[in-house]
């Protein structure tokens, strides 16, 4: 170590990551979508997913809003827009889950303004 920070000699990225994740500075969360289910909540007007990280269950949805002004509006399946634009949907949860950026009972709400 002492040689790299005097520019004697390059680091490896395994030897990076191995003292990042010593400090406890590497985020090893992911958040992966191996349910296909997905259903249309017409109470809270959402399409609700399930992502799962580990072992635990988080429950996504996107907003009818959302759909509406991102993804193909003039469908009016919201089901069928969300499986047309599932990818991108998933990933946008995805990183509003590594962001933290969580409803307060612990699942993730993906509304039009979340989307550029």
């Amino acid at each position: 170590m002492s040689r790299f920070e005097n520019g004697e000699k390059d680091i490896q990225l395994s030897s990076a990551l191995g003292i990042l994740g010593v400090l406890g500075l590497l985020d090893s969360r992911t958040l992966t979508f191996s349910d296909p289910e997905a259903r249309y909540d017409g109470v809270r007007d959402v399409v609700v997913f399930w992502g799962q990280e580990g072992t635990k269950r988080v429950r996504c949805a996107i907003s009818r809003d959302a759909l509406d002004d991102h993804y193909k509006p003039e469908r009016k399946d919201k089901l069928k827009v969300f499986e047309a634009n599932r990818g991108a949907i998933e990933q946008e949860a995805r990183r509003k889950y590594l962001a933290s950026i969580l409803e307060p009972d612990g699942s993730i709400l993906i509304k039009a303004t979340d989307i550029w």
